[in-house]
């Protein structure tokens, strides 16, 4: 039997934009909401209804990074063009056999356009609390260098535990 991973908590987390900025001014990050697109299904030969998933086909999602502070590194949410961002966290996790933790690198890479900004507040010895909002439309969350999930929506891309389930819609619709 391998060593068991006892998930503690995020030890520390690191967010760059468009390949460069470290924003430095964050206080935290909020990661979006997956939830499928449905359609309710009901009638002959089914005794009852029920919501079917759409695979692969996601409702709006929003990505929202808190700011401690205003300063440059808002620049970039400004701008009305496309955002990349890439956030690189260190998971603290316990090592139950050896008695020792680990970090444990995780990863979530997220594009779209940034739909608002709130510039937050100004108190003498407080923090501004500002946010950006990002609609995503490509997101992808890896987990020690192994891809849980990678969603492109703009490519037909669904691929969970290295398994595209969009594939076969590709090729139906003659992507492939």
């Amino acid at each position: 039997m391998g060593t068991r991973l006892f998930p503690e908590k995020i030890n520390d987390f690191r967010v760059y934009v468009n390949g460069k900025n470290d924003l430095l001014g964050l206080a935290d990050i909020e990661l979006p909401e997956l939830n499928q697109i449905t359609e309710e299904i009901d009638g002959s030969g089914i005794a009852g209804k029920y919501e079917s998933a759409t695979f692969g086909h996601f409702e709006s999602m929003q990505f929202k990074l808190n700011w401690r502070l205003i300063t440059g590194e808002i620049a970039p949410f400004l701008n009305p063009d496309a955002i990349s961002i890439d956030c690189r966290i260190g998971n603290q996790e316990y090592l139950i056999e050896k008695n020792s933790y680990d970090i444990i690198p995780n990863r979530i890479l997220v594009r779209g356009h940034v739909t608002k900004n709130n510039l937050g507040k100004v108190a003498k010895g407080g923090t501004a609390d500002g946010s950006s909002e990002v609609e995503v439309t490509y997101l992808k969350l890896i987990r020690d260098g192994k891809v849980l999930i990678e969603i492109d929506k703009f490519n037909y891309k669904f691929v969970v535990d290295g398994e595209d389930k969009m594939k076969k819609i590709r090729k139906a619709l003659g992507m492939n």
